[in-house]
């Protein structure tokens, strides 16, 4: 199996058949605690589930198989990953991250400068020469996001490693809507590649957990596995075989999500009552060209929609769909919306009229009349 290519290794769980009853679909390990022989050496890989049991491990493997990374962990959630990557950034280290990001990361990464665990300074995602600017020697860590929630900015990755690695830094990605399946971060030069496994990976709306990989297996890696192993944020063993499960699906899910949000995208401009449709598969996005190049099996399942008429006419919008549902999240199998100012807070710079998509395996042609139907209550 070791020439197979990587959909192939991810639909067969990297062809793991159970030693034991022959199964092809790897089993559940829910233990806590692993026996050791009677020479008191480990009977397997670890002898305590704080750090991962047998089902995180074959999971993580072939997350790691995806990446093409010699490692990676799972966590308990997106958030707690990018955490652990925050926790190894020394006391007063700098960071830069940036304007337009998850908000959810923006604030924890806010949190730690106003501590002083860390310095901070946000530029806008794909401006290289702010992102210049800011670098400096003492910089440790650069957060990128590429796309950007909620507009789909794109930051040209290979470029942005350039930066932080001409000062030193270490640089971090979230490419949770842009998984490895259409994206290679580490192979266009990040260090760490991080996804909230919640959504494309997953892909039902039923696991919370997040994933880290690495470049190299170097003393920041080493810091970040002291971390996940002392603060125990793993998933549980169910969650992580639910996980696995999702993951042999994720290229046909995520083929069909991203035709199916090109289409829409595609068919909404200059649509009567919408002021722009961002998504980077649309060739007058301004990202386009970079997005092409980075992300080459599909630009994803979601696109935002700025609505005419303002927050109003926005959260009427969200409220008048009704294939797709209103709620948080993305990646999924269903189609959901979302009008994210309010779920931001009134500090966000997400613009008043900005409604997001996520769209699922719905038929698109059912989808598109959805959004028209709900832009006529709207707006009309």
């Amino acid at each position: 199996m070791t020439n197979a290519s990587r959909t192939t290794l991810t639909v067969q769980a990297m062809h793991e058949i159970d030693r034991l009853t022959g199964a092809v679909i790897p089993p559940i390990h829910p233990a806590t605690t692993y026996a050791r022989g009677s020479d008191n050496q480990l009977i397997g890989e670890t002898d305590y589930r704080r750090p991962g049991g047998p089902t995180e491990f074959q999971a993580a493997r072939v997350l790691a198989m995806l990446e093409g990374a010699p490692e990676a962990k799972l966590f308990s959630s997106g958030m707690a990953a990018i955490a652990a990557v925050v926790e190894s950034v020394p006391t007063g280290g700098h960071v830069i991250a940036q304007t337009e990001m998850y908000y959810g990361a923006k604030l924890l990464l806010q949190r730690a400068a106003a501590k002083k665990r860390i310095t901070l300074n946000l530029v806008e995602p794909g401006d290289l020469h702010a992102l210049t600017a800011a670098a400096r020697p003492e910089t440790d860590l650069i957060w990128i996001e590429s796309p950007a929630n909620p507009s789909w900015a794109i930051v040209d990755i290979a470029k942005a490693a350039d930066i932080a690695h001409a000062v030193g830094a270490t640089l971090g990605i979230d490419s949770t809507c842009a998984p490895p399946c259409t994206t290679q971060a580490l192979a266009l030069g990040a260090d760490i590649v991080m996804h909230s496994a919640t959504k494309y990976l997953n892909g039902h709306s039923d696991v919370l957990a997040g994933v880290l990989a690495t470049r190299a297996v170097d003393e920041r890696w080493a810091e970040i596995g002291e971390i996940h192993s002392k603060t125990g944020a793993v998933p549980g063993a169910f969650e992580t075989w639910l996980l696995m499960r999702g993951l042999r699906t994720l290229w046909v899910r995520f083929e069909r999500q991203s035709a199916s949000a090109l289409a829409i995208a595609n068919a909404l401009q200059g649509e009567p009552g919408i002021d722009a449709v961002l998504y980077p598969g649309l060739a007058g996005h301004p990202g386009h060209d970079i997005a092409a190049g980075q992300m080459t099996n599909g630009f994803g399942g979601m696109l935002s929609l700025r609505i005419a008429g303002g927050y109003p006419a926005a959260a009427k919008f969200a409220a008048s769909t009704r294939l797709f549902i209103q709620a948080t999240s993305l990646g999924g199998v269903e189609s959901l919306v979302e009008h994210r100012k309010p779920i931001e807070g009134p500090e966000s710079p997400t613009p008043d009229n900005l409604v997001r998509l996520s769209v699922g395996l719905e038929d698109a042609g059912d989808l598109l009349d959805d959004i028209r139907a709900a832009l006529a209550a709207a707006t009309g």
